[in-house]
C-alpha cells in the first residue's frame, strides 16, 4: 500500500514506530525480570536451595538463546506487526501460568516457554530500526528502545515490588502477564511497516531510504531462501562477527547477572530490607539507561561530525565494557551506598556496551539481517543460561565474592574482544550466486 500523505516536508512516523518498540521492550523485560523480584519469596515457598534458583534462572535463556537462529529466520520470513503480537500474546500467556506454578518443574517449564516465545523479539526490533532509521540515526534509534529495558525496570521494580507485597508472588506474575496479553492487541492495531503506513510520505520515505534505511526489504521468498548452509556460513566465518559475538556474551554476562541474582544478592548476602532493596536495586538501571542514551548519542554525533565508523562504533563499547569490570569493588565494601555505586559504575558501562545492536545493522548482508541478528542474540544470550547457573554454583557456599568476580573478568574479555578480533567495519557483501539469484527473481 502506498503512503497517502505526499507532503512536501517530511512526516515523523519512524519515532512513533520507535516508541511502540521502546513499549515492547519495557514489557519483553519485565516478563524476564519478575523472577527476580518474586525469587526471595517463592525459593522459600518452593523449598529451592541456591542451585536450583539458578537453573530456573537460567531456564528463560536455554530457549531464548537457541531459538535466536529460528527466530532471525523468522523475522526474515514473516512481518514484524503480526508476528510480533504472537510472540506477546503467547510469552505473556506463559508468563501469566507462572503464577500457577506448584513447583521446581513446572516454574521451569514455564520460563523454558518464556524464552521460546520471546526469541524472535530482538531480530524484529532490529528489523523495524533498520527499514524505519537511515544510518546516521540508527544507534541513537537503538539506544532509544533499548533504553525502555532500563527505564521500565528501574521505574517499575519498585512497583513490582509494592505489588508482591501486597499480591504475592502469584499476583505478580499474574499481573505482569495481563498486561502483555492487553499491550499485544494494541501492537497489532497500530504498528505498520513504511510502505505500508498511512501517515508517512514520500518525503519521508527518501530521507529514510537514502540514508541507507531498507525502506523496501522485503520477506524471503523461495528464490532468496535464508535457509541455506551458503548463508549460515557468511555469518559464522567473518572475524569480525566473531568479535562482537564474544563482545555481546559479555555484555549480557553483567545483564543477566542484574535481571537475575542482583535482588536475591542485595536481600540474602547483604542483608538489606525487601522493600528496601526494590528502591536501591532501581538505581544501577538507571544508570544503565543514562550509559545506553550517551552512548547512542555520542557515537552517532561521532558519524555525523565524519569520524569513521569503526571509531564511532567501537570505542563507546570499549570504555563501557572496561567500566563494567568495576562490578568487583563491591567486594571491598560493607557500606550499602558504596556497594550500590560501584553496582551502578559497572552497570552504567554495560549500558554504555548495549549499542553494539547498530553492528547487526551495519555488518551484516542485507538479505540476512534477521538471520545475523539471530545469531548475534543467540551468541550473547548464552550467558543468560551461563551466567545464573555460573553464579548458583559460585555462591553456594555463601560467599558472593566469587561470583563478581566472574563477571568482572567476562566485562575483560569483551572489551579485548572488541579491541583485537573487530577488525575494519564494512557490510559482508551478498555472494556473487545471491546476487545473480535475486536478479532472476526481481526479473520474473
Amino acid at each position: 500500500m502506498e503512503p497517502v500523505n505526499r507532503g512536501d516536508k517530511k512526516t515523523r512516523v519512524r519515532y512513533g514506530m520507535l516508541a511502540l518498540v521502546f513499549i515492547n521492550v519495557v514489557i519483553n523485560y519485565l516478563d524476564r525480570s519478575n523472577i527476580s523480584v518474586a525469587a526471595a519469596t517463592f525459593s522459600k515457598d518452593l523449598h529451592l536451595s541456591s542451585v536450583q534458583l539458578g537453573l530456573i534462572f537460567s531456564a528463560f535463556g536455554w530457549t531464548y538463546a537457541f531459538l535466536q537462529i529460528p527466530g532471525g529466520l523468522i523475522a526474515d520470513r514473516f512481518g514484524p506487526r503480526i508476528l510480533y503480537a504472537f510472540c506477546l500474546i503467547t510469552w505473556s500467556l506463559a508468563t501469566l501460568f507462572q503464577g500457577f506454578a506448584r513447583g521446581f518443574a513446572s516454574l521451569f517449564a514455564l520460563r523454558l516457554a518464556t524464552g521460546a516465545f520471546e526469541a524472535p523479539s530482538y531480530p524484529i526490533n532490529n528489523r523495524i530500526v533498520t527499514s524505519w532509521f537511515p544510518d546516521h540515526e540508527r544507534a541513537s534509534a537503538i539506544a532509544l528502545y533499548v533504553s525502555g529495558q532500563f527505564i521500565g525496570l528501574a521505574f517499575l521494580t519498585p512497583v513490582l515490588v509494592t505489588i508482591q507485597f501486597y499480591a504475592g508472588w502469584k499476583g505478580l506474575f499474574i499481573t505482569t502477564g495481563l498486561v502483555g496479553l492487553v499491550w499485544g492487541v494494541i501492537w497489532y492495531l497500530f504498528y505498520r511497516d513504511p510502505l505500508d503506513h498511512p501517515r508517512v510520505n514520500q518525503a519521508e520515505l527518501e530521507y529514510i531510504e537514502q540514508g541507507g534505511g531498507l525502506v523496501r526489504k522485503k520477506t524471503a521468498t523461495s528464490h532468496t531462501s535464508v535457509w541455506s548452509w551458503g548463508n549460515f556460513k557468511q555469518v559464522f566465518s567473518s572475524r569480525t562477527l566473531w568479535g562482537v559475538y564474544i563482545g555481546q556474551f559479555a555484555v549480557n554476562a553483567t545483564l543477566w547477572f542484574f535481571l537475575t541474582w542482583f535482588p536475591t544478592y542485595l536481600v540474602q548476602y547483604r542483608g538489606l530490607d525487601f522493600i528496601k532493596s526494590g528502591y536501591l536495586a532501581s538505581v544501577p538501571f538507571l544508570a544503565a539507561c543514562a550509559g545506553l542514551l550517551l552512548s547512542g548519542f555520542l557515537s552517532d554525533n561521532l558519524v555525523k561530525k565524519g569520524r569513521s565508523v569503526g571509531m564511532a562504533r567501537k570505542t563507546p563499547i570499549i570504555i563501557g565494557l572496561l567500566l563494567s569490570v568495576s562490578i568487583i569493588g563491591a567486594n571491598y565494601s560493607n557500606d550499602t551506598t558504596m556497594i550500590i555505586f560501584f553496582m551502578a559504575l559497572a552497570f552504567f558501562g554495560s549500558g554504555m556496551a548495549l549499542i553494539s545492536w547498530v553492528f547487526v545493522s551495519i555488518l551484516s548482508p542485507k538479505h540476512l539481517i534477521g538471520l545475523t541478528g539471530g545469531v548475534f542474540n543467540f551468541m550473547g544470550n548464552l550467558a543468560s543460561i551461563v551466567v545464573p547457573i555460573v553464579i548458583g554454583y559460585l555462591a553456594r557456599g555463601g560467599d558472593f565474592k566469587p561470583a563478581l568476580i566472574f563477571i568482572g573478568a567476562l566485562g575483560l574479555i569483551g572489551a579485548c574482544s572488541y579491541i583485537f578480533l573487530v577488525g575494519k567495519i564494512e557490510r559482508a557483501p551478498v555472494p556473487d550466486n545471491e546476487q545473480e539469484r535475486a536478479l532472476l527473481s526481481a526479473n520474473e
